[in-house]
C-alpha cells in the first residue's frame, strides 16, 4: 500500500474542497491509496495555549471549525481523505495538547519537534544559531524532546524524527549520535509510536531523507512501525521520490507500513 499522511494545504492555498481535489488528483496520479491532510496545529486559534511566539502568531490565522468543515464537505462529496494534525511537541504542555487532540475526531496525530525553547530549529531565519551553539548540546536537547514526545503517548507517529539535521549541521562524534538514536527509539518502542520515512529532506539543504539510515535501522531492530510521507506543502510535492522511500525502507528490512483510521492502526504490505 502507498500512503502519504504528512500533507499541508494552508500555506499555499485555502482549506476548501476545490483545492483539496487538486491534492487528491495528484495522489491518484502517484498511485497513493491512503492520503491524509495534517495541517500545522499552530495555525489554529485553539492552540495558543500550547505554542505562542511572534513567528507563530504572525501565522495563526485559522479556526478549527474551518478545517473540520473541509473534511465534512469532502466526506459528503465522497472524497477519500484522512483528517490528521501535525502538533509541535512542547515539553510541559502535555495536558493542553491532550485536550486539543481529544476534542477533535482525528484519524491520526503527528508529533514533531520544531522548537527548542524560542529557537525554531528548521527555520531559515534562525539557521545562524547552529554556528553559535555546541552541536552536541543542540542534539542532546533535541532528542530530549523526541524522547518525552514518545513517552507522552499522545502521538501516532513522529514527523521527520531527525529534522535537527535540516541544514547539515551534525556533531562529528558518531557514537554520540548513535546514543541519541538509541534512546529515542527505546522510548518510541515502549509506547508503540511509529516514525515516518519522509522524502522532504531531499528538498532541504541537508539533501537526504529523514531519518538517518542508522536511526531507521535501529527503529527496525526495535520493532517500530513506519509511515511513508512527503511532507507536501503543495500538490506537486505529493509522491516526491516515493520509490526512493520504498527502497530506503526495504534496505533495513521493512516490508510493511502503518495506516490509520480514527487513531487505530493497521498494517499493510508495501507495494
Amino acid at each position: 500500500m502507498r500512503t502519504d499522511y504528512h500533507v499541508h494545504m494552508a500555506e499555499t492555498g485555502d482549506l476548501s474542497v476545490d483545492y483539496l481535489r487538486t491534492y487528491i488528483e495528484k495522489a491518484k496520479q502517484e498511485g497513493i491509496e491512503e492520503l491524509g491532510i495534517s495541517e500545522h496545529a499552530y495555525f489554529f486559534q485553539e492552540t495558543r495555549d500550547i505554542l505562542s511566539n511572534e513567528w507563530v502568531e504572525n501565522r495563526r490565522t485559522l479556526d478549527f471549525k474551518t478545517y473540520q468543515q473541509m473534511f465534512d464537505e469532502a466526506n459528503e462529496a465522497g472524497l477519500p481523505i484522512k483528517m490528521g494534525i501535525e502538533m509541535d511537541y512542547m515539553p510541559g504542555k502535555e495536558k493542553e495538547m491532550k485536550a486539543f487532540i481529544d476534542a477533535h475526531p482525528f484519524d491520526y496525530v503527528i508529533g514533531s519537534v520544531h522548537w527548542i525553547d524560542e529557537w525554531g530549529i528548521d527555520l531559515a531565519i534562525f539557521r545562524e544559531e547552529y554556528e553559535k551553539r555546541d552541536l552536541k548540546e543542540v542534539y542532546r536537547q533535541y532528542f530530549d524532546r523526541v524522547v518525552t514526545l514518545a513517552e507522552s503517548g499522545l502521538f501516532d507517529f513522529v514527523g521527520h524524527i531527525d529534522v535537527i539535521k535540516v541544514f547539515g549541521y551534525r556533531p562529528d562524534d558518531r557514537e554520540f549520535l548513535l546514543k541519541q538514536y538509541e534512546r529515542a527509539a527505546d522510548a518510541l518502542a515502549k509506547t508503540g509510536t511509529c516514525i515516518e520515512i519522509s522524502t522532504a529532506g531531499l528538498r532541504k539543504p541537508v539533501g537526504e531523507m529523514y531519518p538517518d539510515p542508522d536511526l531507521l535501522r535501529i527503529c527496525k531492530e526495535k520493532g517500530i512501525g513506519i509511515v511513508l510521507c512527503s511532507d507536501a506543502h503543495k500538490p506537486d510535492h505529493l509522491g516526491y521520490a516515493y520509490e526512493d522511500a520504498i527502497d530506503f525502507a526495504r534496505s533495513v528490512g521493512y516490508d510493511e507500513v502503518h495506516v490509520f483510521t480514527q487513531r487505530e492502526a493497521r498494517v499493510e504490505k508495501i507495494d
